[in-house]
């Protein structure tokens, strides 16, 4: 059953429920209101009666003109006296008339109504025929159950004309999103409000357009990786050629050696990065951060470790960090041309904090984050700094710095930052990146271990 066809039918069920309330409420209303109505009379009344009995006036006793009453007059034990008229049919149980007392009380029959008072010596009852408001409640019954009838049918038809016009905007949508496959993502049109509709489809038009721009960087990534791999290959090939013909020669070896370290390494990062690892593969261990930067620094000659007396201490992956900041240094010094233009500056921030500051930014540099949308928790840091005197970074590349598969400012594939950034990530840290022209920062924040006491 289709979504329409739900939406008729329960409105439908609805619309039922509202007419069957309607004619309840209808018929119980006339009937309290005119039995309502009837009771005021007849208590208004024999109190008038039984004043003018007490008063020694009954000769002026006159009966009101809106129906046949009758009065009637028993004795205290509930026997009648005078029951002129209807006044046999109109006969008061024997209890209630018993019970009555100097106030007035009413009586309901099945067809008709009293209202009854002792006066000295006596009691006095007031009685009125009902059954005309039982034809009048029938009468109104037949004719409401006749117009309902008419509405029912007239009111459904008006359901499922205004369903079938207000779902109109859905179904064009829900055609448009058929459409949509690995080979369509172009935005849903939609010119509606913006109401539930209007931001489902919205939403679905941002879904549609970050799948487009996956694509195209996917795309785009393939083939840079396509052609930063050719190159190597194409070297090591060659070299290994010369080494078929001429195996002694060394610095032909050493040669294909660091090309096919590099390859090794650019496929490593590739596959680290497509499987999630440096998110999800951290073995935590207690690490001495600078010990750990002077092994990434001493892989890259010229580039000077500038640390603290006290070595700060952080819980993480020795590995996965010593990648993050190999990363680093790499674009750093293919960056500033020089590891000689390369340097990495170690502090602490021990006191607890939700933002840990950088003393060594400037009101003319731009900035950004790898993390935007987190929150870190208040705690003491441990800080390093990767500081390059290369051109610096371009203000409309800095937004996408961090992004799976975009292409870095200093060229390569794009992989070694988005591999930074989800093992800065890993371990509850952030990296931030300032630059201006001469001079490039990435800082990366990590938890640090408080001293023991």
């Amino acid at each position: 059953m289709s979504f329409r066809a739900r939406l008729i039918l329960a409105y439908a069920a609805l619309w039922v429920l509202i007419l069957a309330l309607t004619l309840g409420i209808a018929l119980y209303s006339i009937n309290i209101g005119l039995y309502g109505h009837v009771e005021r009379i007849l208590l208004r009344y024999v109190s008038e009666v039984a004043e003018l009995y007490a008063s020694g006036r009954a000769g002026e006793i006159s009966l009101p003109r809106s129906g046949p009453v009758v009065v009637s007059f028993y004795s205290a034990d509930g026997g009648i006296l005078v029951a002129p008229g209807h006044g046999l049919e109109h006969r008061v149980p024997e209890a209630y008339i018993r019970a009555a007392d100097s106030n007035p009380r009413p009586y309901y029959a099945p067809h008709f109504m009293a209202a009854y008072q002792a006066i000295p010596g006596a009691v006095v009852a007031v009685s009125q025929d009902t059954r005309y408001i039982e034809a009048i409640s029938a009468t109104v019954r037949d004719t409401l159950v006749q117009g309902m009838a008419f509405l029912l049918p007239l009111g459904a038809l008006l359901i499922v004309l205004a369903a079938r016009l207000s779902l109109v905007p859905l179904h064009r949508a829900a055609l448009e999103v058929e459409r949509r496959g690995p080979r369509n993502l172009e935005p849903i049109p939609y010119t509606g409000p913006k109401d539930d509709l209007g931001v489902m489809v919205e939403k679905v038009n941002d879904l549609l357009r970050e799948l487009r721009e996956a694509q195209e960087r996917e795309r785009a990534f393939l083939a840079e990786v396509s052609h930063e791999l050719r190159t190597p290959l194409t070297s090591l090939s060659g070299y290994l050629e010369r080494l078929s013909r001429n195996p002694s020669d060394a610095e032909t070896l050493e040669r294909a050696r660091r090309i096919a370290a590099h390859t090794a390494r650019m496929v490593q990062d590739l596959l680290a990065l497509a499987r999630g690892e440096a998110e999800r593969s951290v073995n935590p261990h207690i690490v001495n951060l600078v010990d750990l930067l002077r092994q990434a620094v001493g892989e890259y000659p010229g580039v000077r470790l500038e640390a603290p007396p006290g070595f700060p201490e952080v819980l993480g992956d020795p590995d996965r960090l010593l990648q993050l900041a190999r990363n680093l240094i790499a674009n750093a010094v293919r960056a500033a041309g020089s590891p000689e233009k390369v340097r990495v500056r170690v502090w602490m921030v021990k006191e607890p904090t939700d933002h840990p500051p950088d003393p060594y930014e400037s009101a003319d540099e731009v900035r950004t984050t790898s993390t935007p949308e987190m929150r870190a928790p208040r705690q003491p840091w441990a800080v390093f700094s990767v500081i390059d005197q290369g051109p610096g970074i371009a203000p409309e590349v800095m937004p996408r710095l961090f992004t799976r598969f975009a292409r870095g400012p200093e060229g390569g594939t794009g992989l070694g930052l988005a591999i930074a950034k989800q093992i800065a990530e890993a371990h509850g840290g952030e990296i931030r990146v300032a630059s201006r022209p001469g001079e490039t920062r990435f800082t990366v924040f990590l938890p640090l271990l408080p001293d023991e006491d």
